[in-house]
């Protein structure tokens, strides 16, 4: 059952951690900055000197249905009707290419060409600017069929270290740590106009925000996300309020937010895109970095990005991107009834146990609905190849494949 919000916000309350006062007690050895990342702004207000506002200025917006229809307009659900199971498969794809290159790259090229995968994400870094990234989605969405659904186009465009889109019309974003100073409504304000650079450049979804909670003595040990400055603070109350404003802002500008990484790797100490097995043994379903999930969807989020990392008190057996329990936690008692998104499964060491044809199908048997490839294109022929075949064989997983094609197509039908 939905947990009530008041008991979310008193879990928030009672579980608010101490604010960052220094770097914890152990430092990682430093590591590459993750390839996701996000767009910056260099017109961005200067912090206000306060933080006590609690949500964003910005009014949530409605999530979008995957059975309801507008002006007899078909359904999403409706729209995939005599699909075939290549063409359903391909909408729970997303294939990268790298945001430097003049064009689609080979890999995505045959992943759009002969798998009919419908959905893309720019990796890397670019100093190309905006004309230049108007180009490449081009060259992408170009692609598909006329009377395909639209695209999501897809970058990291986070602050600081982690901002794959720069150079002309693109601003510099500030890490997540600088903007979760300023008030919400400034942070806000200028999230709306770095979402209109993306939406210039033809990207749709930011993988952004972080809304990891990170708690102050694992600032600096924590390499996935403390390290680098990527979480909003060091309390509940900061992540939530600054995420949310954050979050607001894109949607102002029509991109849509992933908030990530549920169910929260704020208490590990090691990177998943670098190393196997990383486990949280803190985090429950009721834990504060958990809740902090529960207040994002509350605010409208619409796509939820899972850990690689295993998580021994919710499902010891599997990382949140395999583990049925973790996807149910979110849709039962987070009430989530948006799109269920992977981490990058396509080369992160966390999920080198499996192939990657093994990998899609246990993400989307768990209840992912996209399957992130960014970093290694190549894997996606496997996977959409290993998808098709368990759905053709496996009625009950075709059932699962079409109601994620359900909300991945509801998601589309509210792009701008």
């Amino acid at each position: 059952m939905r947990r009530t919000r008041a008991t979310v916000v008193v879990a928030l309350t009672c579980a608010t951690l101490a604010a960052c006062s220094g770097p914890g007690p152990s430092s990682p050895t430093p590591e590459p900055a993750p390839e996701r990342s996000a767009t910056g702004g260099t017109g961005a207000p200067p912090p206000s000197g306060s933080t006590g506002a609690t949500t964003q200025s910005g009014s949530p917006s409605p999530r979008p249905s995957a059975t309801a229809s507008d002006d007899g307009t078909p359904a999403p659900r409706d729209a995939a009707a005599g699909w075939s199971v290549e063409r359903k498969v391909g909408q729970l794809l997303v294939a990268g290419t790298p945001a430097d290159s003049a064009t689609v790259s080979d890999a995505t090229r045959t992943a759009i060409e002969d798998h009919q995968v419908g959905n893309v994400f720019l990796h890397g870094r670019s100093e190309a600017g905006v004309d230049a990234t108007r180009s490449l989605v081009a060259s992408m969405t170009d692609l598909a069929p006329g009377d395909a659904p639209p695209m999501l186009v897809a970058t990291d465009q986070e602050g600081g270290s982690v901002q794959v889109l720069r150079g002309p019309g693109f601003s510099e974003l500030p890490a997540a740590t600088e903007q979760a100073g300023w008030e919400p409504a400034a942070l806000e304000e200028a999230a709306t106009g770095w979402a209109a650079e993306l939406a210039d450049a033809g990207v749709n979804l930011n993988l952004a925000p972080v809304m990891d909670l990170v708690p102050a003595d694992n600032q600096q040990a924590n390499a996935p996300i403390g390290y680098f400055s990527r979480n909003y603070g060091n309390t509940a109350q900061s992540v939530v309020r600054s995420a949310t404003a954050f979050s607001a802002g894109m949607q102002a500008s029509g991109v849509e937010p992933v908030i990530k990484h549920f169910p929260g790797l704020g208490h590990v100490t090691q990177n998943t895109d670098t190393t196997e097995h990383v486990t949280d043994d803190t985090v429950t379903a009721g834990s504060a970095s958990v809740e902090v999930f529960a207040e994002g969807i509350d605010a409208g989020a619409r796509f939820v990005m899972l850990s690689n990392a295993v998580y021994t008190r919710i499902d010891p057996e599997n990382p949140a991107t395999f583990s049925p329990a973790v996807v149910d936690l979110l849709r039962d008692d987070l009430g989530f009834d948006g799109v269920v998104m992977t981490d990058d499964v396509s080369a992160a060491a966390a999920v080198e146990g499996l192939a990657p044809a093994e990998r899609a199908v246990e993400a989307v048997a768990a209840g992912a609905d996209l399957v992130l490839a960014s970093a290694d294109p190549t894997v996606v022929p496997a996977m959409a190849e290993a998808l098709v075949a368990r759905a053709e064989q496996d009625p009950a997983f075709a059932g699962q494949v079409d109601e994620a094609v359900a909300r991945v197509l509801a998601s589309k039908a509210e792009l701008p």
